[in-house]
């Protein structure tokens, strides 16, 4: 068996209705990309029978791994288990309402290793007019105060190098600036389009009021950090 390269996270939080097309889809993913690839499932304490799937589908495929957190703590909390988790050269990350297609990592390949990280920008999105119209304001003000040049932070399909991801500081709303936690490590960033899809099955779990006041508390606290961001080159060793 070839070395796994790539571990990619799909945190969970009461998506039972979704996870047998999630897995439809991760398997067409498995049968067509040229980077072995593990799916681990990070079951961020889920009330609806999520994690009896979730262990159903580790049982009847290898290539299926979970881990199961104690309660629900939140998608950043997920994403950052899921990487302390992996041990593969990358880890990328997509979510479980399957708004946009595993298949589409493979349109990454080409800017790896040249870039630290390639993160997708959903085109033509079906999405509700609040989840587009709070995106959109979420992701002008945060442009506009960090300056990251990143169109679509929020899109979730992206891959790293693990050696950056696991460097990325852990606070709660990390999820909104991993590609600009990249960069605040010296990485760079690669911005591919990708299409987008109605969800699945099931709703969201944000309303407006969220969508927009998390995001921009959360800007000002990572221009905080990123002022005091201490980033350490070694000369030399022995």
């Amino acid at each position: 068996m070839n070395k796994i390269e790539l571990t990619l996270i799909v945190p969970i939080y009461n998506e039972v209705e979704n996870i047998h097309q999630l897995t439809k889809e991760m398997n067409k993913y498995l049968e067509v990309t040229t980077m072995p690839s593990i799916i681990l499932f990070v079951n961020d304490g889920s009330t609806d029978g999520s994690q009896e799937l979730i262990e159903q589908v580790c049982q009847e495929n290898t290539a299926y791994h979970y881990i199961e957190l104690s309660k629900n703590g939140g998608l950043s909390g997920a994403i950052k288990a899921g990487i302390d988790d992996c041990d593969t050269e990358y880890v990328g990350y997509i979510d479980a309402d399957i708004q946009t297609k595993p298949e589409e990592f493979t349109k990454f390949f080409p800017f790896l290793p040249e870039f630290d990280m390639v993160n997708g920008i959903r085109q033509n999105r079906k999405d509700t007019i609040v989840k587009k119209l709070s995106s959109k304001i979420a992701n002008s003000f945060r442009r506009t105060m960090i300056n990251d040049g990143i169109e679509d932070t929020g899109c979730p399909l992206k891959i790293m190098k693990s050696t950056f991801a696991k460097r990325i500081p852990f606070f709660d709303g990390m999820h909104r600036f991993i590609p600009a936690l990249i960069q605040l490590q010296g990485g760079k960033v690669k911005q591919v389009p990708v299409k987008h899809y109605p969800r699945f099955a099931g709703t969201a779990k944000y309303h407006l009021l969220n969508r927009i006041k998390k995001p921009f508390f959360d800007t000002f606290a990572f221009r905080w950090m990123k002022s005091r961001y201490i980033k350490n080159d070694i000369k030399s060793r022995a």
